[in-house]
């Protein structure tokens, strides 16, 4: 490759803005998500006209980057050179690939498929706003209906009510409630549940009894991860005869720790997010996680941006099944490279990331 060949002229900060088409409610654990946002973007300019940017990951130490030849910066075979750089992860990458005239997935592998199976990540607890009229499942069902419309054909349904928003058993029931509902309304819809630790162990056990028969695809951080409890987990499922997968590993992961844990097959699916934990760590850990005989699906929720990200590395690592979803637009971003039909997202074979700044940015 030819990296060495091109210098940093210039490190600049700019923001880009997401909307959602709706407001985003409660989960277990926080308040309203709002209907969007700003995030912070950096982009990298070389001395040769090539133009890199992404999602900022970290720090950005512009000063230690300017001048200095995109060789010294990353190694295209596995990522950023050092720990201060990680702020950079997703513009360095979108650079070389502007300048190898490659997209990113092709920079990782090509191990994965291009077309990678995309779930809803926005079922919220919309039964419960507003506060002065609930509006009660129905409105999870609408969220439903708007999403199927949009072409989603799995829903991440958020569970765990009783742990802050409702008393116990009460929230427990609207949880079932809520589940039995989604899966009577969308059959042939795959189901998956993210409890965001919102339960302990023999609560969540209860709320699996009850909804056996509702084939839930994957598990998702049902209480504070601990090994005893995943491996009573695993221990329910394969006695119920269930093929429901158990993933972890969003929230403050200790990696070391879930992969102890995934190899002696309590976790089935790894979830550390796509920009915090970054491009280069999942590059480092992947064929670790394969090792295993695990599965991954990077944590995306927040940002459209984020699910693209998501399906790159999908496509370039290999050894994911899907990727989440999230519902929205990124303003001043083309995005028009990525296929998205029936539940799928296609990434495109553009040169990096294959997303452009519109004027402005």
């Amino acid at each position: 490759m030819s990296l060495d060949r091109h210098f940093v002229r210039s490190v600049e900060l700019s923001t880009i803005r997401t909307r959602y088409p709706r407001t985003v409610g409660r989960n277990a654990r926080l308040g309203s998500h709002g209907s969007g946002g700003e995030s912070d973007i950096v982009v990298i300019r070389t001395d040769t006209g090539k133009v890199g940017w992404g999602l900022v990951a970290g720090d950005v130490p512009a000063e230690q980057v300017t001048g200095r030849s995109v060789a010294g910066l990353i190694d295209p075979g596995s990522g950023v050179r050092h720990e201060e750089l990680r702020g950079l992860d997703f513009a360095l990458h979108d650079l070389v690939g502007q300048i190898e005239d490659l997209p990113v997935h092709a920079l990782l592998g090509g191990h994965g498929q291009r077309t990678v199976p995309c779930y809803d990540g926005a079922i919220y607890f919309a039964d419960l706003d507003p506060d002065d009229g609930p509006r009660g499942v129905p409105a999870v069902l609408a969220d439903c209906a708007a999403d199927d419309a949009a072409g989603y054909r799995a829903f991440k349904l958020k569970i765990g009510r009783g742990n802050r928003w409702m008393d116990r058993a009460a929230g427990d029931a609207r949880d079932i409630e809520v589940t039995r509902a989604v899966r009577e309304a969308y059959p042939d819809h795959r189901i998956l549940v993210d409890a965001n630790d919102g339960y302990d162990c023999t609560g969540f056990l209860k709320y699996l009894r009850a909804v056996t028969d509702c084939g839930l695809y994957w598990v998702e951080e049902p209480f504070l991860d601990g090994a005893a409890d995943l491996a009573r987990l695993r221990s329910h499922l394969r006695d119920a005869g269930s093929a429901t997968l158990i993933a972890e590993g969003e929230t403050d992961p200790e990696l070391e720790t879930l992969l102890e844990i995934a190899g002696r097959g309590d976790i089935d699916v790894l979830l550390m997010d796509v920009v915090s934990f970054g491009l280069t760590s999942w590059r480092a850990v992947m064929p670790r996680i394969a090792e295993l005989g695990v599965r991954a699906s990077p944590h995306a929720w927040g940002l459209p941006l984020k699910t693209l990200y998501a399906a790159q590395l999908a496509a370039g690592l290999g050894h994911v099944d899907t990727v989440e979803g999230v519902p929205g637009e990124t303003i001043g971003v083309d995005t028009s490279g990525y296929l998205w039909r029936d539940g799928e997202l296609t990434v495109p074979d553009r040169p990096g990331f294959g997303l452009s700044l519109q004027s402005g940015k």
